[in-house]
């Protein structure tokens, strides 16, 4: 992250009224009155809402307070712990290594990590030998057999949260090991399961490039994109941005304890460490919409980015509720494949992804539009990003 990001040399994105790239501007006012209204009754402390369409930015706004506890309002260029939305943006990492012809996606993860060779699998009859080892597909897509330690009780959850999987005190190299060493909880390749893949890919990316993480990302994406912001810690300079959630959940519940933006950890998580603010992530989906390429500046292939933001489950069935009815998933996102069925709007062929603590985005290719949700509010994002996607699609004309 640099001191600030008027110090960018990249050019801006342009913005423009909702009225002129099709929104009406009365809904796309209602949206934040939604938003400062769910501020008013204490159960969000604050956000950023971005809406952009045909290239330019509609809307971009703050509402509320950034900090709780010290009652600072909400910026636009707040700080905040991205968790999840790591993993599209390692995704592409992933790819660019494989446009660059260092690797395949049908290459055994063992290729390039042989601590997960001769994996067994859990069942309830003991362990038993993985019938076709997990492939780097397979980890972006969430087939390889992983699982995550918080979404369940199983016996292979029980060992993750044993041995701390999700400690930031490890390297990432560490962690690979510590992760190869355990059971898995399905036969790759049979079921899409939510999971660690995408850290399991954040070393990948070190073993391929020669790089850690945090480097490779900066180097090829952050710098090249102008995402000064971006991060897997907030430095000293910065830490009076940093959007905070409430200290007690406002419903009642146990609070997540949230990942401590100010500490530099070992493990850089490919799949939940960034932090970002609201235009670095906004940068980084205009390159996506651009399918690659942002201000002259290209990270992937057009058809590679088609590619990855199609479905690659087929018939794969999903374990748990996280992928939505009529969803499938991508390499790095759920892709949206049928226009009914899920409990949200949203064109055929629209991608998305969130963080644990509220943050998310879609980008809806066949509308030209991408729309995104900055929030801290752990425990209430299951009501706030379909009721984000609501008003959304509501201020399309």
């Amino acid at each position: 992250m640099s001191t600030t990001q008027l110090t960018s040399p990249h050019q801006p994105l342009p913005h423009a009224q909702p009225a002129d790239v099709g929104l009406c501007p009365e809904r796309t006012q209602r949206l934040m009155d939604a938003l400062r209204r769910e501020v008013a009754s204490g159960r969000l402390p604050g956000a950023v809402a971005m809406i952009a369409r045909q290239g330019k930015i509609a809307l971009f706004e703050a509402v509320g307070q950034q900090d709780p506890a010290s009652g600072s309002a909400m910026q636009p260029d707040s700080i905040f712990r991205i968790y999840s939305m790591t993993k599209p943006v390692v995704s592409v990492a992933v790819m660019m290594l494989v446009e660059r012809g260092l690797l395949l996606l049908s290459d055994p993860v063992s290729r390039w990590l042989p601590d997960y060779a001769n994996q067994q699998v859990a069942t309830p009859n003991g362990l038993e030998p993985v019938h076709n080892p997990a492939t780097v597909q397979d980890l972006l897509r969430h087939t390889a057999g992983l699982t995550y330690e918080f979404l369940g009780t199983s016996s292979v959850q029980q060992h993750y949260g044993q041995v701390k999987i999700g400690s930031r005190e490890r390297s990432n190299t560490e962690f690979s090991q510590t992760l190869a060493a355990l059971p898995l909880q399905f036969q790759p390749g049979s079921v899409w399961a939510y999971s660690r893949a995408t850290d399991v890919l954040g070393r990948l990316v070190e073993v391929v490039s020669g790089q850690d993480l945090g480097a490779f990302l900066q180097t090829e994406i952050f710098g090249p994109l102008g995402m000064v912001d971006t991060g897997f810690a907030v430095p000293p300079e910065q830490h009076h941005r940093i959007a905070e959630p409430f200290a007690h959940d406002p419903d009642g519940g146990v609070p997540m304890k949230v990942i401590e933006p100010r500490q530099v950890p070992a493990m850089e998580g490919g799949g939940g460490g960034l932090m970002s603010t609201a235009m670095d992530y906004t940068r980084f989906l205009q390159c996506l919409r651009n399918r690659g390429e942002l201000n002259g500046v290209r990270l992937l292939g057009p058809h590679t980015v088609d590619y990855m933001t199609a479905d690659h489950l087929g018939n794969i069935p999903s374990d748990g509720p996280l992928l939505p009815p009529g969803h499938g998933f991508g390499l790095g996102f759920a892709v949206r494949t049928h226009l009914g069925v899920s409990p949200v709007p949203g064109s055929v062929g629209l991608y998305y992804w969130g963080g644990i603590a509220g943050t998310t985005f879609f980008v809806d290719p066949a509308l030209d539009m991408y729309a995104m949700l900055m929030i801290q509010a752990p425990n209430q994002r299951d009501y706030y990003r379909p009721l984000f996607r609501d008003l959304v699609y509501a201020a399309m004309l």
